[in-house]
């Protein structure tokens, strides 16, 4: 449907190969979101692009559609296998991500897309890249792993994404990026990716080191948070954040709300008392086995999870169609962390409420966010009838044991079925089977 995040440039006027257009027609798409319709005709030029936009702008679907239309049109030589493309993400939540929506748009390509993360699926991911891959989409430390164990090669790449470049930064995965990309054939001799929802010095940086004089994309980079959010802040008392939680829980509905926190400790806390006061919630943070977390994100999505409490390890790469609320129970102490939090609601032109809640312990983190996002945040006390006074005990989290066992991994490229087989036509190598 049609919305006003939308562009007037339809997909079916850009010259995307056909099996595409059938992917984007059976998941509903007609319309390019601005980044997409910036963006996408450049990388049908094969010209290198580093784009910005919000968050929850379709960015992934802008990558993922001009790296698949390279990869079906370009012929490839009778000796080459893949992988072709490779897509670094700093999240194993947003490589499952950009995997899910490789295989929905790419469904009728016959390219076959594997995610490698770490955490879970050692000996799985491996046997899938040993069995042939044409676009690999991962994090950087599982995939080195892999390539230098000799599960695959990198002398074929002919596409290198970046997505979530400053993220990377962040986390520190700089250093591996640069191994990546120096072990793929040079610049010139490759498609150069990079978005980001935000572009620093530091970005640009590396975009010209290792990019063939990519073409820089800014979308609305004035208008820093999604403009239909309805932000608010309360400034409350340590002591009285619990009370004041339930409270705004219990006058809103929350159908799927996520409620962000600094700490694992603290997402332990408000769970229990979620659940003591009967609230259907469940922990998200960097040490739930990665198992569990996929299946309270799925519970969440399909709408059978109302609330997911989480550390910022979720306020990236997860789009999740429908939330309603963002809570910020801590103010985050990185002030483009409160973008990228409330970027998980309002997204793709539909509206949302970011709650959030300054305490004595955070709230010197408000100055700095409010400058960054060039606005202040409507903030007020809250009454005392807002708060709930009837607070029930927290349910006690049950002990878990550390996440452990064997580890497990895979991925290939090939095609077939309907798709066309402009690469290496007629041959058994990658690049020619269905997924």
């Amino acid at each position: 449907m049609k919305n006003d995040a939308m562009t007037d440039i339809s997909f079916k006027s850009l010259g995307l190969t056909q099996c595409l257009l059938d992917g984007l027609d059976e998941a509903g798409f007609t319309h390019c979101t601005p980044i997409q319709a910036a963006t996408l005709p450049l990388i049908l030029q094969r010209r290198d692009v580093a784009g910005q936009a919000q968050t929850g702008t379709g960015k992934s679907a802008a990558f993922l559609l001009g790296t698949m239309h390279y990869l079906m049109e370009t012929p490839v030589e009778e000796d080459k296998q893949g992988p072709w493309t490779l897509i670094l993400a700093p999240t194993r939540e947003l490589a499952l991500q950009i995997h899910k929506d490789a295989q929905l748009l790419g469904r009728f390509t016959g390219l076959k897309a594997v995610a490698v993360y770490g955490g879970t699926g050692y000996e799985s991911q491996r046997k899938a890249l040993q069995e042939g891959v044409d676009i690999i989409v991962g994090t950087p430390g599982r995939i080195i792993d892999y390539y230098k164990q000799g599960v695959f090669r990198l002398d074929n790449i002919e596409v290198v994404v970046l997505d979530e470049a400053d993220r990377m930064f962040d986390l520190g995965f700089i250093d591996d990026i640069r191994y990546l990309l120096r072990r793929m054939p040079p610049p010139e001799k490759r498609i150069n990716l990079l978005f980001s929802a935000t572009l620093s010095q530091r970005v640009l940086e590396l975009a010209y080191e290792h990019m063939n004089d990519p073409e820089t994309v800014r979308i609305e980079p004035e208008q820093v948070t999604a403009q239909k959010v309805t932000q608010k802040l309360y400034h409350v008392p340590k002591e009285d954040k619990i009370p004041l939680l339930i409270g705004l829980l219990r006058s809103h509905d929350p159908r799927r709300t996520i409620i962000f926190v600094n700490t694992k400790r603290a997402a332990e806390t408000v769970t229990g008392y979620l659940k003591g006061n009967d609230f259907d919630a469940a922990v998200i943070s960097g040490d739930i086995p990665q198992k569990q977390r996929e299946n309270l994100l799925k519970r969440f999505q399909e709408g059978d999870l109302p609330i997911l409490v989480a550390t910022d390890v979720a306020a990236r790469g997860l789009h999740i169609p429908g939330v309603s609320h963002v809570v910020n129970f801590d103010l985050p102490q990185d002030a483009e962390d409160y973008v990228h939090r409330i970027g998980r609601t309002a997204r793709a032109g539909a509206t949302g409420d970011a709650i959030s809640l300054a305490c004595d312990e955070y709230v010197y983190s408000l100055p700095d966010i409010e400058a960054y996002i060039e606005q202040k945040i409507p903030s007020e006390f809250p009454e005392e009838s807002a708060l709930a006074r009837d607070l029930k005990p927290p349910v006690r989290a049950p002990r878990r044991k550390p996440a452990g066992g064997p580890r497990s991994g895979g991925g290939g490229r090939r095609r077939d079925g309907d798709a066309p087989r402009r690469r290496n036509a007629g041959s058994s190598g990658a690049r020619n089977s269905a997924d």
